[in-house]
């Protein structure tokens, strides 16, 4: 399956991008960052120092080995993540898609194209006036709706919502960050429900588990989402500079790596405004 062509309409882009302020989105990936526990960590070593070998005109080069899975740090979720009842999106029997340690031969990351549409940012918290939600959280319709609301924004086809949750202020405590056991904020069904009545094609949050944690009753929003309807998500994004701004609206910029037949791909997302 080849790549889909990247396309935005110059329209949109003329109105979402009015000041040109430019928002990073992304954590910092560095040893100890937050990982789910089932993930392998982070690894970083310099296999190559400066001055281990000169060069002509006396200079030297260093570089470094990275060991990570691609659901680190900030990242997008493949298509080929999440299967249900042995299916991927579109129907694909996920067994016969697996190719082992060369992973995925149908809807692998490598196959989602650089992303570039309308971003809103649902910013819960501020509905609720908090600085962060407890940490067992469900985020419903009904917040989701209440947050557009207080941005005066109705969400579309083709939007990408991102929804605060306050979560990333924890960033600086891995172990908590990644408690699910402790919990975590985070969409219900409810809430996936509300966004692809919407028809958003690509949605994330601060958390590193996108859904609440512990999941509530059958409800498995990965699924839902990735598996059933094809929209991809964003994990651990950084929100706070957006809220205490007071955007609500951007052009949202995600690049994801080529990694042929991963199952995701660390990203760094831009808002533009």
């Amino acid at each position: 399956m080849e790549t889909q062509q990247a396309r935005i309409d110059p329209e949109l882009l003329r109105t979402l991008v009015r000041r040109g302020d430019v928002y990073d989105l992304a954590q910092p990936i560095a040893p100890g960052v937050p990982v789910l526990s089932f993930h392998p960590p982070y690894t970083f070593a310099l296999v190559r120092r400066h001055g281990d070998l000169v060069r002509p005109g006396n200079a030297s080069s260093a570089n470094e080995l990275l060991v990570m899975c691609a659901h680190t740090g900030t990242h997008l979720d493949a298509l080929c993540h999440y299967s249900r009842d042995g299916k991927l999106y579109g129907g694909i029997d996920a067994q016969a898609a697996q190719q082992g340690p060369t992973g995925f031969r149908a809807l692998g990351i490598e196959q989602t194209p650089p992303l570039l549409q309308r971003g809103v940012l649902l910013d819960i918290p501020a509905v609720l006036g908090v600085a962060v939600l407890d940490d067992r959280q469900p985020v419903d319709g009904a917040l989701l709706e209440a947050a557009a609301q207080r941005a005066g924004l109705a969400v579309g086809p083709g939007d990408a919502v991102l929804v605060r949750t306050g979560w990333a202020r924890r960033w600086s405590e891995p172990a908590r960050f990644v408690d699910g056991e402790a919990g975590c904020p985070g969409l219900n069904g409810d809430g996936a429900r509300w966004l692809l009545a919407r028809g958003v094609r690509l949605t994330g949050n601060d958390t590193p588990w996108f859904e609440v944690q512990p999941r509530q009753g059958d409800d498995n929003v990965h699924a839902l989402l990735i598996a059933d309807h094809g929209v991809q998500i964003l994990e651990n994004l950084n929100l706070e500079r957006l809220s205490a701004d007071g955007v609500a609206e951007f052009l949202l910029v995600v690049l994801p790596l080529p990694l042929v037949g991963a199952t995701g791909s660390p990203v760094r997302p831009v808002a533009i405004v």
